[in-house]
C-alpha cells in the first residue's frame, strides 16, 4: 500500500511540473475562463495549420480585401500569423486591412513589426506608415521607403540585360519609377501643408516636387503639386499652366470611359484619388477654369454623392459662371439677350439645386464646417433661397460617421 501511495504522489508532481509548460510563466496567474481561452486558441491554431497553408489563407484575404470584407480579412489574416508570426506578406496585409477600418494603432504595430523583420525589402510598410504620421516622422518613412525603392530598382537594373525592357506586367508587385514619384509627391505635400512654417519648406517643397517629375515626368500628382506651389507663391500663370496639364493627363480619358461606360482598368489606375481631385476643382476654380472644374465635379459626384464639399463647390462655381455672364454684359453696355436670360436662369438654379443638397447633406452628416455653412447659406439667400421639390433627406446609414473638418470639408474658399 505504501508504495501505491508514493506512486500516486510521484504522478501529481509530474502533471505539476507540466502545467505551466505553455509559452510563458504567465499561463498559471491566468483565471480558468482565460486558461480556456488559451488552449482553445492554441487548437485552433493547430487545426487552421493542418486544414489550411498560409497561402491559402492569404489568398482568402485577399479575395475578402477585394470584395472590401475587411473584417473578415482580418479573421483571415490573423488566422496566416497564427501560423506563421514572420509572414511579410501577411503583416503587410493585416496593416493594410487595419488602415482601412480606422484602427491606426494595429496599423502601426503591424507594419512596425513588418519594418523590423525586414528594415530593407519592402517600400509599402514605410509608405503607410509616412501615411498615418505626420510632420517630420511622415517625411523620416516616406524617405526611408524611397530609400529602399531605389535600391530595388537598381537591382532590377542591374538584373536586366543591357538593352532589354523590364515587362512591367510580368510581376506587378516589382517597384516602378512611378512608385517613386509618389513617393515623393507625398514628402513635397507634408512641406506644403503640415510643415509649411519651417524654415526653407518652400525650397523644400519644390525640390521633392521636382525630384517627383524627374523619376516620373506626366505624373499628374506631381504637375498638380507644382502648381499648388506656384499658386502659394503667387506665380498663378505658371500654376495654371501645370494644373492644366495635369488635368489634361487623365480627365478626357475619364470622359470618355464615362460616355461608353467602360471602366478599363487603365484609365481607372492614371485617375488620381478623390480627395486630390477635389483640390483640382478647388485649383481649377481659382483660376476661373470654370467648365473645366464642372466637368471634374460632375465625376467626383458620380463616383460618390455624398460628400457636402462636392456638392458645395458644384453650386459655387455655378454662382461664378453666372456672375462672370453678367459681368461681360455690363461691360460690354447692352441689352440682355434672351439666350442670355435662359443661360442665367439655367445657371442659377443649377447653383441653387446644388448648393440645397448641400445643405440638407451637411445636416444629415452632422459637419462642423461652419465657414462653409455660412457662405452656402449666403449664396442661397443671393440666388433666391432653397430649391423646393428637392429629395428628402434619406434615413442615416446604421454605421454612418459624422464628417469632421479633417475628413469632410476644408475650409470654404475664399470669395
Amino acid at each position: 500500500m505504501g508504495g501505491q501511495a508514493k506512486g500516486k504522489k510521484k504522478t501529481k508532481a509530474k502533471k505539476k511540473e507540466n502545467r505551466p509548460n505553455r509559452g510563458d510563466l504567465g499561463f498559471v496567474n491566468l483565471t480558468p475562463q482565460e486558461r480556456m481561452k488559451v488552449r482553445m486558441h492554441e487548437k485552433a491554431k493547430k487545426k487552421t495549420a493542418e486544414k489550411y497553408s498560409v497561402q491559402q489563407l492569404l489568398e482568402k484575404t485577399e479575395e475578402c480585401m477585394d470584395s472590401f470584407d475587411f473584417e473578415m480579412a482580418g479573421l483571415f489574416c490573423q488566422r496566416a500569423l497564427d501560423v506563421e508570426s514572420t509572414n511579410l506578406q501577411a503583416l503587410d496585409m493585416l496593416g493594410h486591412i487595419y488602415s482601412e477600418l480606422g484602427d491606426t494603432q494595429k496599423a502601426k504595430g503591424a507594419f512596425l513589426r513588418a519594418v523590423e523583420l525586414s528594415p530593407d525589402i519592402g517600400h509599402s510598410k514605410y509608405m503607410y506608415l509616412g501615411q498615418i504620421h505626420t510632420g517630420k516622422e511622415a517625411v523620416d518613412y516616406y524617405t526611408r521607403g524611397i530609400q529602399v525603392l531605389l535600391s530595388a530598382l537598381e537591382k532590377q537594373e542591374t538584373a536586366t540585360p543591357a538593352g532589354a525592357a523590364a515587362l512591367p506586367d510580368e510581376n506587378s508587385e516589382l517597384p516602378t519609377a512611378k512608385d517613386v514619384s509618389v513617393a515623393y509627391c507625398s514628402i513635397a505635400e507634408i512641406y506644403l501643408t503640415d510643415l509649411c512654417m519651417e524654415e526653407g519648406a518652400a525650397d523644400k517643397c519644390r525640390e521633392f516636387i521636382e525630384r517627383a517629375l524627374q523619376y516620373h515626368h506626366d505624373n499628374p500628382e506631381a504637375l498638380q503639386l507644382m502648381a499648388s506651389y506656384l499658386f502659394s507663391t503667387e506665380r498663378n500663370q505658371e500654376g495654371k499652366e501645370y494644373l492644366l496639364k495635369s488635368v489634361g493627363m487623365w480627365l478626357p480619358a475619364q470622359k470618355q470611359s464615362a460616355a461608353s461606360s467602360t471602366t478599363e482598368e487603365d484609365v481607372q489606375n492614371d485617375i488620381p484619388p478623390y480627395e486630390s481631385r477635389i483640390t483640382t476643382s478647388k485649383l481649377l476654380i481659382e483660376s476661373e477654369e470654370y467648365e473645366t472644374a464642372v466637368d471634374v465635379l460632375e465625376g467626383l459626384l458620380e463616383e460618390d454623392d455624398e460628400v457636402v464639399q462636392v456638392w458645395y463647390l458644384s453650386g459655387w462655381v455655378c454662382y461664378l459662371q453666372w456672375e462672370k455672364a453678367k459681368e461681360q454684359q455690363e461691360r460690354e453696355g447692352r441689352e440682355v439677350t434672351q439666350e442670355e436670360k435662359e443661360e442665367w436662369k439655367a445657371l442659377t438654379e443649377a447653383a441653387r439645386s446644388y448648393l440645397t443638397n448641400a445643405k440638407k447633406l451637411y445636416s444629415k452628416l452632422r459637419c462642423d464646417d461652419q465657414l462653409m455653412l455660412e457662405h452656402v447659406e449666403q449664396l442661397l439667400g443671393e440666388l433666391g433661397g432653397e430649391m423646393e421639390g428637392e429629395e428628402e433627406e434619406p434615413d442615416l446609414d446604421e454605421d454612418y460617421e459624422p464628417c469632421s473638418d479633417e475628413d469632410e470639408a476644408e475650409a470654404p474658399m475664399e470669395h
